[in-house]
């Protein structure tokens, strides 16, 4: 039954997955919220541009599943809550996983369940907590066949960065993402390495799983589409980007020029026409 599932998540001609994040209000970082302070609007325009999934949380995923018909994106939805994306951070650091996290998925009608793992310089208890999380939360989805996906975000140090600054480091990536897969991801969700052509190392770390690529800070678009396509001539499976097309003037054609290049194949060239239409 988890392929089952996963057959929702993956495009059946091309078997990659575009899958659009907008679960930020769950970390209450005011900066998160650009693009979905309305969230009905954001999900609206999102089911119009049909990418293959949206991420969503428990108190918001109703915007999307309340939707009638067949022809709308899957639900992936998020089980943890942190507090570590700040430009100061906290006294103390947490990521709590909600409570019976994959029952509520199925309710939900959800197609996959993503959780953090993370690593964050001079932290070891909160990559303690993920990796408790994770244990805890492994068992009930083979139980239910409900799809895991774990998601390895390396950070840079606080007072060298300031905020939500990921590490593309490929030494500090590839054991994490190694980690997520030997705790028994059934899709990895990692950033790009720093040099986008090393990133073939990373789909080789992660085996016979899945990696989606995940989008990180806003970026112009012709970064953003150069990236993807490169990242996909590497053997990656998709992509879960969120700021990147929300925040974007023309989400829906942003949308439309990822989807091309994910299940197309299609070049940066011949999709900067959607964005700018």
């Amino acid at each position: 039954m988890k392929d089952y599932r996963l057959n929702r998540l993956f495009n059946s001609k091309s078997g990659n997955c575009f899958d659009v994040a907008i679960d930020h209000g769950f970390f209450n970082e005011y900066g998160f919220l650009q693009g979905i302070e309305n969230i009905s609007k954001a999900v609206d325009i999102l089911i119009n541009a049909a990418p293959d999934a949206i991420q969503l949380t428990v108190g918001q995923a109703h915007y999307l599943q309340s939707v009638p018909g067949r022809q709308k994106p899957s639900l992936v939805l998020r089980t943890d809550v942190a507090n570590v994306y700040g430009k100061e951070l906290p006294r103390a650091l947490f990521s709590r996983m909600i409570e019976n996290p994959v029952e509520q998925a199925l309710r939900l009608d959800a197609t996959c369940v993503v959780v953090n793992l993370f690593s964050i310089p001079g932290e070891p208890e909160v990559t303690d907590q993920c990796i408790r999380n994770i244990l805890k939360i492994k068992p009930v989805c083979e139980q239910y066949a409900m799809p895991l996906m774990i998601e390895p975000l390396v950070f840079r140090p606080n007072s060298e960065a300031g905020g939500y600054m990921v590490n593309g480091d490929p030494e500090k990536i590839i054991p994490l993402v190694r980690q997520g897969v030997e705790l028994g991801a059934d899709i990895i969700k990692a950033d790009p390495t720093d040099d986008v052509d090393q990133y073939y190392r990373v789909v080789e770390t992660a085996g016979r799983i899945p990696v989606l690529v995940r989008g990180g800070g806003k970026a112009s678009d012709r970064e953003i589409l150069d990236r993807t396509y490169g990242l996909m001539q590497q053997g990656v499976k998709g992509i879960v980007y969120g700021r990147n097309v929300i925040q974007h003037a023309n989400p829906a054609g942003m949308t439309k020029a990822l989807m091309a290049i994910v299940h197309e194949g299609a070049k940066p060239a011949d999709v900067i026409d959607y964005i700018n239409n």
